[in-house]
């Protein structure tokens, strides 16, 4: 798909590629490890592997099932990647005898629960963009700015959409009961990429018009976009580039309920500050919808699908953000913090203002 970006630059020339020596991801743990309990605590360092295909690998070496084995979050293949996982305490002479040339343990310790999906803060990356020229430094180093200051959209990386970036059609197919898959672990992946596929097109079209009432006047964009005059005109005070609409369902950031946005300016300034975040709806059962005006947007984007939804943050704010320019070897270094569930590599496509997986 193509997709409106936040950031207003003209894009920006360099060379990315994901692999362990210029992608670099380390799990920001949720809690602290208690040091004692049944479960046995590694943090292991992966590189040329999936998540999914590092559990396989030390299930099949101690002889048990997958789901045995904890973990917080799905780490990139392409990438060298650091992430904890747990197992019965049992195995813990096993795996001090575990060797594999992908698959790394740094250190271990124990705790009184399993690792559960989500039970992540974070996650701390490390990139290496390349043939990056002195004009393009200084360009990468404004966008970093206007990052560090306003936040970026939180679109679903190209790496949910599997290596075609079409797993979205099929995944449709399921959700409507058009098509079958006996593996529910492949089936629940490929309706999560169709409803992602939905929620990048919502907030795409949401960017959209945070860019028209940035550059066209309240009467111009009455009938354009269907709105009540005295909605834009809330929309064209506000500050951040990303518009709040009344009836937009809103989070408290970095988590907490979600509730309805009334126009308050309270919740306006609350934004700003970063103490809530707008959400796109991933669609399906049980989610909350939005109301009024954001509903007319969200409903083209909604979908009557035979899975679970939910609501996903719209706009994220990237933390420690460093950056450094190598002009000898042409490349810049970035390092930035995200949380759960948003994607590095939407970052770059925001910096580049480009697709970077072509």
């Amino acid at each position: 798909m193509d997709r409106f970006y936040s950031l207003a630059h003209a894009s920006i020339d360099f060379h990315f590629k994901q692999s362990p020596r210029d992608f670099v991801v380390e799990e920001i743990p949720l809690y602290e490890f208690s040091g004692e309990g049944e479960h046995l605590i590694l943090f292991i360092r992966k590189k040329n592997l999936s998540t999914t295909e590092m559990i396989g690998k030390i299930a099949r070496y101690l002889g048990i099932k997958n789901k045995e084995i904890g973990y917080a979050g799905l780490k990139d293949k392409h990438a060298m990647t650091k992430q904890y996982i747990s197992l019965h305490r049992k195995h813990e002479e096993a795996m001090d005898a575990f060797e594999d040339k992908e698959i790394k343990i740094i250190s271990k310790t124990y705790h009184n629960n399993k690792i559960r999906i989500g039970h992540l803060k974070g996650n701390r990356f490390y990139i290496r963009l390349k043939k990056v020229n002195p004009t393009s430094a200084k360009k990468i180093e404004q966008a970093l700015k206007n990052i560090k200051k306003q936040g970026i959209p939180n679109f679903f990386g190209y790496q949910r959409f599997g290596n075609d970036g079409n797993n979205h059609i099929l995944g449709e197919k399921l959700a409507k009961g058009e098509a079958r898959e006996r593996n529910p672990r492949v089936k629940k992946l490929l309706i999560n990429a169709y409803q992602s596929h939905l929620f990048n097109l919502w907030l795409s079209r949401r960017l959209e018009i945070n860019s028209l009432v940035s550059s066209f006047e309240a009467s111009e964009l009455e009938a354009l976009l269907n709105m009540p005059n005295d909605e834009i005109k809330k929309m064209k005070k506000q500050k951040h580039p990303f518009k709040l609409i009344n009836g937009d369902v809103i989070e408290h950031y970095p988590h907490g309920r979600l509730f309805e946005f009334l126009g308050d300016e309270e919740d306006i300034e609350r934004f700003e500050n970063r103490g809530v975040s707008p959400t796109g709806l991933l669609p399906g059962k049980k989610a909350r919808i939005a109301s009024m005006e954001a509903r007319v947007i969200e409903k083209e984007y909604d979908d009557e699908i035979n899975a679970d939804g939910a609501r996903r943050y719209a706009w994220v704010w990237p933390t420690d953000i460093e950056g450094r320019f190598n002009q000898v070897e042409a490349q810049y270094e970035l390092n930035f913090t995200l949380p759960k569930g948003s994607y590095a590599t939407v970052l770059i496509e925001e910096i580049a203002k480009r697709k970077i997986n072509e």
